[in-house]
Formats: structure tokens, sequence, C-alpha cells
């Protein structure tokens, strides 16, 4: 099999070379990441602050993935008309301002409200950055569009994430949102400067009406894309979101590793997400076997090796590159699935993945204030995965049109359906 997709008329077509504004979006992408995972590096010293406990104190991530699951459609739909650059900024804009207030917040409540308002913006800008940049970039790049994406969360996981932690510990947890309020200030600037501008009536021109695009709800293979990523994200964030407890109480680190292992993980991840985003495209349903395969073996390995330092060190970094091996491929297979919506395609992908993000923290919570301890997080996050990973193979078994449709290769006897694949 050809590494590069062919075209319906048989021939090899060479990779896309991706616009600007899709990078300057995953950049914007790097604030927001880096602000919905760095909690997972500061639990300790925000329940310490506002005496709450960790477990508490984790469902503030919870809070942010309700907020990312609610937002995502709701703001996709009520932003139709809209200019896209200009709901990015206006969306952007709201993100900082949450920021600011959270770095004040005199209270746990104060603070939770502020994460729910935050991710709302975050998902609104997921959504609408996701179909700007699917927009721009033919049908047979779109996994390595959304690795660029994914790219963001990649980098503020190597950078963002740990960075945050040691400027929590150092100066305190707020000092975290100060500096996220200031880098999204930074992409808003970029998206001005970089996204093409659009008015409503070009962008409604392209777009299917909204009751139009929620009929793709009644192909199940929508929902069953959807819930393989929820499981996958559910087991990720089941085990990621106690990482920094697991270390220190667990593991026996010191508060001082917690950083270096988040950035580990974020390397890994990095690797990952460039994997993932090219090898997706060309072979969809092999890249997800592997990457979800190898994430339920990581995290059996890390429930039985956590109080070893070396192998839980070794293994969150291994863990990184399972898990974005796969993120490119979900995301991109959700947007093969509902093709006909491409305004919701990125509000479903979004909701999906943070749909496990809130359930994951919360079971995980469950796990530890039943006392069964926090290595436990990581054989409840197996068995999440291994579900992931079931949805993925039944997506396999039935689904032969959809998958070539997303790697290029289906040949010209439907020219109005290959037409489609590739309308952005």
């Amino acid at each position: 099999m050809s590494a590069h997709p062919t075209t319906p008329t048989g021939s090899t077509a060479p990779p896309a070379r991706l616009p600007l504004a899709v990078y300057v979006i995953g950049a914007a992408i790097f604030a927001l990441g880096t602000s919905e995972f760095m909690l997972s590096g500061l639990l300790p010293e925000v329940a310490d602050d506002l005496d709450v406990s960790i477990p508490t104190a984790g469902l503030l991530i919870s809070a942010f993935a309700i907020g990312m699951v609610v937002g995502a459609p709701v703001l996709a739909a009520a932003t139709q008309r809209l200019p896209r650059r200009t709901t990015l900024v206006g969306l952007l804009a709201v993100f900082a301002l949450g920021h600011v207030v959270g770095a004040l917040a005199p209270g746990y409540a104060v603070l939770f409200v502020c994460r729910v308002v935050s991710a709302l913006a975050c998902a609104g800008f997921w959504a609408v950055g996701a179909a700007v940049a699917i927009s721009l970039v033919p049908a047979h790049a779109r996994a390595r569009t959304m690795a660029v994406m994914i790219g963001g969360l990649s980098i503020a996981n190597i950078a963002g994430v740990p960075g945050g932690a040691a400027l929590g510990q150092s100066l305190g947890w707020r000092s975290a949102f100060w500096a996220v309020a200031l880098m999204t200030a930074v992409g808003l600037v970029g998206v001005l400067l970089f996204v093409p501008r659009t008015s409503p009536r070009d962008d409604a021109s392209e777009r299917p009406a909204l009751r139009t695009e929620l009929r793709v709800y009644r192909n199940p293979q929508v929902w069953l894309a959807m819930a393989t990523t929820a499981l996958f994200a559910a087991g990720t964030f089941c085990f990621f979101s106690y990482l920094a407890p697991l270390l220190t109480d667990v593991t026996g680190l010191g508060e001082g590793w917690v950083p270096v292992v988040l950035v580990l993980y974020g390397v890994g991840a990095l690797i990952g997400t460039a994997l993932g985003g090219r090898l997706a495209d060309a072979h969809m349903f092999g890249t997800l076997y592997s990457g979800l395969t190898a994430a339920v073996v990581v995290l059996a390995l890390v429930a039985m090796t956590a109080q070893y330092a070396v192998a839980v060190v070794l293994l969150s970094a291994l863990l990184g590159l399972a898990a974005f091996l796969c993120a490119p491929g979900l995301n991109a297979r959700i947007f093969d699935v509902a093709s006909g919506a491409p305004t919701l395609a990125g509000a479903t992908a979004t909701s999906s993945f943070n749909a496990g993000n809130t359930v994951g923290p919360w079971a995980g919570g469950l796990v530890i204030s039943g006392g069964l301890g926090y290595a436990w997080t990581a054989w409840l996050g197996a068995l999440l995965v291994l579900g992931a990973l079931a949805g993925a193979w039944l997506q396999s078994r039935g689904t032969r049109p959809a998958r070539v449709i997303a790697t290029g290769e289906r040949r010209a006897a439907a020219p109005s359906t290959v037409e489609a694949a590739h309308k952005p």
C-alpha cells in the first residue's frame, strides 16, 4: 500500500502543504490546552489553598470537561452565521477573562464557575477552529491537520503543563492562571493576523443549514465513533488526572519530579501526535488498534509497578506516545463519518473527547475515595481504553466505504459522493 493517499482516479496524491492559518490555530490551542491539563500537576496546591480534598479539587478538571461537552455543540450552532474569525477572537477573549477572574477567585465555588465558563469558550474555539482548519485542506490531509491542532495540546503537555506546575509550586497556583491569560492574548493576536477573514454570507454559503447537519446523528457510525472516542479519553484521564499525587504519595518522588514527568509525558505525546497524524490518513484503523492496545498495556503496567519510580517515569512517557498516537485518527474519523455536518463535526469530536474527560476524573475520584488507592486509577483506565479498542474494531467491521473515503482511495464509481467527501 502506498504511503500517500490516492486520488479517485488512482494516482498518488502528494501530501498537501498545510496553510499557515492551521498552525496559528494550533498555536492558540497551546494556551487552551495548558489550562485544560495544568491542574493535573497542581491539585495538591489548589486543594491546600482552598481547603478541599484532592478528589474535590480533581472535580475542577471534570468541570472544565463538562463545559467542553456542553459548549462545543451549543456554541458551534449559536455562532453558525457569524464570521468565523470574529467568533474565534471573541471566544479567546472570553477564555482569557475567565482566567483573570480565576486567578482572583476567593474560593472553590468561584473557581469552579470560572473553569466552566472558560471551558465553554475553549469548546467553541475547538469546534469552530477545527471546522476552519478542515475547510482549508483536502480530505486526504484531515488527520494531519487535526494532528497540528492536537500538537498544540502536545506542546502544552511538554512546556505549558509542566511550566504551570513549576510556576504554581514556586509562586502559587494562581500565577499559572495569569500565565494562561497572557498566552491566550498572544494567541488572539495571531488569529487576528493570520486566519482568513470571511463574511457571514460567505460562511453561510459554505455550510448547510443546522437542521441538515443534525441529520448526521441518524447514522449509527457517528455514535459509535463518539463512544469510542469518549471511552479512550475517559481511560486516559482517569489515570492522568491523578498522576501528581500518585507520583508523590505512591511512587515516593518529591514534588519537583512532577513537572519532569509531565514533560516526559508531553514529549511522548508530541511524538505520538506526529506519527498518528501521518499514519492515520493512510492506515486509520491500524493506527487506532496500535495506539489503543499500547495504551491498555502501559496503563496495566503502571498499575502493577506504581511503587517503582523508574518504571512509572518511563511508562508515563510511553502513555503519552500511545494516547496521542490515537488522537488524530479519532478526530479525523468523526469528521469522516459526519462529513455532511462541517460545523457540527468539530463540535461532535470535541464533545466526545470531553465527555470522556468528564467521566475519567470522576471515576478516578470514586476509586480513590473508595480506598482503593491511586494505582487503581490505572487499572480502571486500562479497562475503559479496552472498551475503546472494542469500539474501533466494531467501526472497522462495517464501514469500508467511510474508511476508503478517509484515505482518498475510493474509485470514481460515485463521483457525487467523492466530491462531497472533499468538501470543507
